[in-house]
């Protein structure tokens, strides 16, 4: 069967169409009844990728087509979890590299391309969203052709062949103007163009454990393409790190294959296939899952390190408790352990007081999503400012991460955006004409001059514009950057805000809170327009006395409250302040509540 085996991964931009494409790809391939109710995003599948309308975690389907099995593995397009693309592409004989008609080669295009091509996959390229008005289908060929040879692509990957595709309305055509039926000459293409791997079913068994499940029935699953020989059900495996080490022993309890999006219990597994296996506590991934006589480990792509950092602490505000229902550090501690051990992309410690832990991550949506998953199962957290990771070189030179930022504008933006990036210490490398007065710019800027600049960017381009970054290297450190230049309003004590005070207080700066609302002492209520932090009392009520006013009393109307994201409170903090995250409400608020104790601290000069 290994032969008539083809193990494909989909590699492509944020939202080209990816996840719609197999979609369509599953239904006109008969992997569902006539009459049964289909989901729209299928392999979107957490409640997150399906409100956000993005893939966070890497997921295999499978097809048959033509007496062969198409294994399909849909990645994600953003560069945060790019951890889940390079470990991905390691199952794969094959890749499909889908661009946009409209928007072409991008930067996380450039990314997972590249990835894959140093493993030596020869992509199948789909020029897909043909459908849109503003399709420039050859010029994104040109694009395409010119990006192979950028990327230092060998002969035969250069000789990619070419589709035009509508996911969405599924068809696929091997000439742009050419016949809209349905999606055959894709599935008939990547069975043809894509080699099954050769391998030796003799051997004894091994696999690359390359993502994990945790399963409430199963324990831990482990997915995998199984390298060498084949696996049966209740035979004796072990696992193996990168170094030969066994960490884990024990039995194949259960082994799964995907038929569809489903996973179907099977007795024996063969080289070749993609399968999920359950047996083992300890192993994870990266881990050599064999036989028993199995001393070699399979080599494993090192997952790329992370760039920034937060530390998360147990929910020390006087409304702690109130909204959560997970509220202790030993809750935390082993919720971060579990991310830990399922997400490569993050690396977790603990401080000396086991107190707090600190997260690292590839980006900030990266820790985000972290933070929203954990709101969302009812935990309560006390959140530091994020921390850019810096490395050393060999001269023992300060090296901090740069990123690759692409932006579309209109061409009236273009000098807001070019000022806005100077000053975080970014360099214009590229400005390019795209047509109809909009212009694509092309910078190199530090990572920790860009947290939350996504919100900032927007408004600057009146939400026009968009912006892709993606992470170029360690470059040299640029020197000291400006933080926020406006000063914090604080809550003087606890209560309830009041609308007459904070009425009053409006033309002080902006203000987070609206009438009702709960605050207590050293909690940040609002923005001061200056520099320098500033004391008030936002519970202050209109004093009630039996003399009658002269005419009728002002109606009080208060400004609506900004609402922000966890990324965008994040990169507002300065490095004396935290967010309090809880289920149902985010605040801002000083590390240390105390004004007394402020200024003691910062009179010792003690780091926070």
């Amino acid at each position: 069967m290994s032969n008539n085996i083809r193990n494909i991964t989909i590699i492509a931009h944020v939202d080209h169409g990816k996840t719609t494409m197999i979609d369509n790809l599953m239904k006109q391939s008969g992997s569902f009844r006539e009459n049964e109710v289909v989901d729209e995003r299928l392999m979107d599948s957490g409640e997150l990728e399906k409100e956000r309308g993005i893939t966070i975690l890497a997921k295999p389907a499978s097809i048959d087509w033509k007496d062969s099995r198409v294994n399909i593995i849909d990645t994600p397009g953003h560069r945060d979890f790019a951890a889940e693309v390079e470990r991905v592409l390691s199952m794969a004989d094959g890749a499909l590299l889908l661009i946009d008609s409209a928007e072409g080669v991008m930067p996380q295009t450039k990314f997972v391309l590249a990835k894959a091509l140093k493993q030596g996959l020869k992509p199948i390229v789909v020029i897909n969203k043909l459908d849109k008005a503003d399709q420039r289908a050859d010029e994104v060929l040109d694009e395409t052709f010119d990006l192979f040879v950028s990327l230092d692509a060998n002969e035969e990957q250069l000789d990619f062949p070419v589709l035009y595709a509508s996911g969405r309305s599924g068809w696929a055509s091997k000439e742009v103007d050419g016949p809209r039926e349905n999606l055959h000459p894709l599935l008939d293409l990547i069975i043809e163009h894509v080699k099954p791997a050769n391998l030796d079913k003799t051997k004894p068994f091994a696999m690359l454990s390359t993502l994990l499940y945790a399963d409430s029935f199963l324990g831990r699953s482990l997915v995998g393409k199984i390298s060498q020989g084949t696996a049966k059900a209740n035979q004796p495996i072990k696992a193996i790190n990168l170094k030969g080490e066994k960490v884990d022993e024990g039995r194949l309890t259960k082994i799964f294959r995907y038929e569809g999006t489903k996973k179907v219990p099977i007795e024996v597994g063969e080289a070749g296939d993609i399968v999920i296996i359950a047996g083992l506590e300890k192993a994870s991934v990266a881990d050599t899952i064999c036989d028993l006589e199995v001393t070699e480990p399979i080599h494993a792509t090192p997952i790329d390190p992370p760039t920034m950092s937060i530390t998360i602490s147990v929910n020390s505000s006087p409304l702690a408790g109130t909204e959560g229902k997970k509220l202790t550090s030993t809750q935390i501690k082993d919720r971060l352990i579990t991310e830990a051990q399922n997400n490569v992309g993050i690396t977790f410690s603990q401080n000396a007081n086991v107190d707090s832990f600190v997260i690292s991550g590839r980006g900030e949506l990266m820790l985000e999503i972290l933070l929203t998953q954990m709101r969302r199962e009812g935990f309560e957290m006390t959140v530091s400012p994020p921390k850019v990771l810096y490395q050393k070189d060999e001269a023992g030179n300060k090296l901090e991460p740069i990123e690759e930022i692409t932006v579309d504008l209109d061409e009236e933006f273009s000098s807001k955006i070019i000022d806005s990036m100077n000053r975080r210490k970014g360099k214009l490398l590229d400005l390019k004409d795209t047509g109809k007065d909009k212009k694509r710019l092309i910078f190199h800027a530090p990572t920790r001059g860009l947290m939350g600049y996504t919100s900032r960017f927007l408004t600057l381009t009146k939400g026009t514009g968009v912006i892709n970054r993606i992470f170029h290297g360690f470059g040299k450190f640029e020197g000291e950057m400006d933080g926020r230049k406006n000063g914090a309003l604080i809550s003087m004590s606890n209560g309830k805000a009041v609308a007459f005070a904070i009425f009053n207080l409006q033309a002080r700066g902006e203000m987070f809170v609206t009438h009702n609302d709960p605050v207590y002492e050293g909690m940040i209520v609002g923005l001061a327009p200056k520099a320098g932090d500033m004391i008030i009392n936002v519970m202050k009520g209109k004093q009630l006395t039996n003399m009658r006013t002269q005419g009728t009393d002002e109606n009080v109307v208060l400004t609506p409250v900004r609402q922000m994201s966890i990324a965008e409170q994040l990169s507002m903090l300065n490095t004396d302040e935290a967010l309090e995250i809880t289920p149902k409400s985010l605040r801002l608020r000083k590390a240390i509540l105390n004004p007394t104790d402020r200024k003691k601290n910062e009179k010792s000069g003690t780091p926070l």
